[in-house]
């Protein structure tokens, strides 16, 4: 269902949430409704984020921290010395710790994330343990080009590091376009170690959505609250309900908002029209073998350069570098 016609004037105050609103009504407007996983973050939502990642439930993090913790070293050997490390996405830097520790010898650490006030507050954390790094955020969406600075332009060489299965939350094509983007960003020799979800039983993944503490519900809920505050919109949160599944044939959890009865709701300064039943998808998490990343990756001009998983082979960090005599 498209959009109806304006109903209320909505003048953005900046150009976030000029974005945000451009996104939201192009996805609203949608045959099927969508809006990007990306907008998840604003401070409450990367909070609420966090305490997910605690619940007995949630996997990923406890198996791509122990991959750090027990592989760290090994993994830091990718990163020369006098290396910048930028990692897109940051969010806490709670993984980034492992490298950082592993190879002290770096010219910067840059975090790149959209939530400027966790930026700086994970940022401001580093200093007490990291006290002759130089710490270098930059406040911008890692999905679009952005600039490095000047710490990360000189040095000899600059690692990527893409951790939290973010890359599933890309459609392919859109992880396609992250890859080549930020072999633009890293340049010729650069070397990228991503975290990775892998293919396995749906029983799991969809524990893992669907936390008995209600937080992924709540996550999910607070994208219609920020909405709600900064484009304002006049979502009712109690006619939403918040739906993670496991699509085995697209090998991907998707997480919805589905509106329990026919309404109305206005945001940004259109009126949409949701059927009972009907709603919005607010995010794909993709699941990988390591065969099917490095095709992604060859794809656009990487080369796999390596191959870690917990125990169990529920999680894994690849490594992958782009050769000196790439053209990018």
């Amino acid at each position: 269902m498209v959009a109806l016609a304006r109903t209320q004037s909505f003048v953005a105050d900046d150009a976030e949430t000029s974005a945000f609103a451009a996104d939201v009504v192009k996805g609203l407007s949608a045959q099927r409704k969508r809006v990007p996983p990306k907008y998840f973050y604003d401070a409450i939502g990367s909070e609420l984020f966090e305490r997910i990642t605690e619940q007995p439930e949630y996997y990923p993090t406890r198996c791509e921290m122990s991959i750090l913790r027990e592989k760290g070293v090994e993994i830091a050997k990718l990163i020369v010395p006098g290396a910048a490390l930028i990692e897109f996405g940051s969010g806490s830097n709670k993984k980034a710790r492992f490298l950082l520790a592993a190879a002290p010898a770096l010219a910067a650490y840059v975090p790149v994330d959209i939530c400027g006030p966790m930026l700086a507050q994970e940022a401001a954390e580093l200093a007490p343990d990291f006290a002759t790094l130089k710490v270098r955020p930059v406040e911008a969406d890692f999905t679009q080009p952005f600039a490095l600075p000047q710490e990360a332009v000189d040095a000899p060489a600059r690692v990527g590091f893409f951790p939290g299965s973010t890359i599933g939350n890309l459609e392919p094509h859109e992880a396609s376009a992250f890859l080549r983007n930020a072999a633009k960003t890293l340049g010729p020799g650069a070397r990228m170690i991503i975290g990775a979800d892998l293919v396995k039983d749906a029983e799991t993944l969809n524990a893992a959505y669907n936390d008995a503490a209600g937080f992924t519900e709540k996550f999910n809920l607070n994208l219609l609250t920020r909405m709600n505050r900064e484009l304002g919109g006049t979502f009712d949160l109690s006619t939403f309900e918040h739906h993670a599944f496991y699509n085995r044939e697209r090998q991907r959890v998707e997480m919805h908002l589905a509106s329990t009865k026919r309404q109305k709701v206005k945001v940004a300064g259109e009126c949409f029209d949701f059927r009972a039943g009907e709603t919005i998808h607010t995010e794909s998490s993709y699941k990988h073998t390591p065969d099917s990343l490095a095709a992604l990756a060859r794809g656009v001009g990487w080369e796999p350069a390596g191959v870690w998983t917990d125990a169990d082979c529920r999680f894994s960090i690849q490594a992958f570098a782009l050769p000196e005599t790439a053209k990018v």
